[in-house]
């Protein structure tokens, strides 16, 4: 008995690049199917830029379709006003598959990279390389979109962890 593929969003919030890369998990395997991002101008308005952030998700998600999404989780960095600016972006970004019905998974930047690379600090250069070999066809154009790629990966490994640990959650609510 076959069971189809589990189609994967993973996004990588930002407000200046929101990454995105999509892909299929048919058992063991992985099947890249897309990637990309969506950028906003620095001129913008805030308001103007998320709400271009959640324009440009709600096109991949009509697209492609995905049944699971994945999102990197905010690091705190010295620059409060960056980092709210960030968290703010990453909540456009997860109410994007939220408003499609798709539930949205976490993982912290030193998961997605122990996952993909085997070093919880790898640098973007390591994560290129093992994307190739991981996802041959991948081409992405920018880090953001390799970072993507790398978080639904990662969602691809551990999906069945966190929607366990999304039901405990729920159970004990």
């Amino acid at each position: 008995m076959t069971s189809s593929p589990i189609r994967i969003l993973g996004i990588d919030p930002g407000l200046r690049r929101t990454g995105w890369g999509v892909l299929d998990v048919e058992g063991n395997r992985l099947i890249f199917v897309g990637c990309g991002s969506v950028e906003t101008r620095e001129q913008m308005a805030l308001a103007s830029r998320l709400l271009a952030i959640h324009e440009g998700l709600g096109r991949i998600l009509d697209q492609f379709r995905p049944a699971e999404a994945a999102i990197e989780q905010t690091f705190v960095n010295k620059d409060g006003v960056a980092t709210l600016k960030l968290g703010q972006a990453r909540g456009v970004a997860m109410l994007a598959p939220a408003m499609f019905g798709i539930a949205v998974a976490e993982y912290a930047p030193n998961q997605v990279k122990k996952t993909v690379v085997g070093a919880g600090h790898a640098d973007k250069t390591q994560i290129q390389a093992m994307l190739k070999i991981l996802l041959p066809k991948a081409d992405p154009k920018s880090a953001d979109a390799a970072d993507a790629l790398a978080i639904a990966i990662t969602h691809a490994h551990h999906r069945g962890a966190a929607a366990l640990a999304a039901r405990m959650k729920v159970a004990g609510a």
